[in-house]
């Protein structure tokens, strides 16, 4: 099953247009966010290159994605970070002795068909009774990427000089369809992928002034 990422620009030609359709959760985060004493999400002025277009950044599928989070609770336990080739269970085990731990980290404690990340540092992911009956968890592009520099040495990445990042797909990708194959053939193909994409979405969102979403 495959998963795509998006980035959704926040500048006042989208956010502020009464056709934005990103309105209600934009003020649902607002909600949360000044429920835990942060900021509301940016909303910046027009300049020029950036059109308010939502575009694609990234596609991985699910089971990727659950490895690299397998891998990163791996790492955070400090517990050798293994390669396997599916998921057997480890995984929903690692899940329930770490909970709390896990329920800490942006990078695990997100819906992986919904919900998104802001440019809106805060230490851990923001869950209120509304997000959950929306999008899930509200992450923070700049804990995700904190998260994705820890776990990287793990996968054999430089999170400083990393590889490029993969392609977007060149059109949404259906839920029933696979996802687009991998930056290479490792033992950690599958995680390295999705960290590349991750890791490509949440820089572009600090730089940009973007929101995170996945569909």
């Amino acid at each position: 099953m495959a998963c795509d990422l998006w980035l959704v620009p926040l500048v006042d030609v989208l956010c502020h247009s009464p056709d934005n359709p990103f309105a209600e959760e934009l003020a649902e985060y607002d909600r949360a966010l000044a429920e835990a004493g942060a900021p509301p999400v940016p909303v910046h002025g027009y300049v020029p290159g950036m059109s308010g277009d939502v575009a694609p950044v990234a596609g991985f599928d699910y089971t990727a994605l659950h490895l690299l989070r397998r891998a990163y609770l791996l790492r955070l336990s400090g517990l050798p970070v293994t390669p396997v080739e599916d998921l057997d269970g480890d995984y929903q085990q690692l899940l329930e002795m770490f909970e709390a731990a896990a329920q800490q980290t942006h990078l695990v404690w997100h819906f992986d068909h919904a919900g998104a990340y802001v440019p809106v540092d805060f230490p851990h992911p923001l869950v209120t009774d509304s997000l959950l009956a929306g999008g899930g968890p509200l992450g923070s592009s700049h804990g995700l990427l904190r998260e994705l520099e820890t776990v990287a040495p793990a996968l054999g990445i430089d999170p400083f000089h990393p590889p490029p990042s993969p392609p977007p797909p060149g059109r949404p990708t259906r839920l029933d369809e696979p996802a687009q194959g991998y930056a290479d053939d490792g033992p950690f193909a599958r995680e390295r992928h999705v960290w590349l994409g991750l890791h490509a979405a949440a820089t572009r969102s600090l730089a940009q002034g973007s929101m995170i979403v996945f569909s």
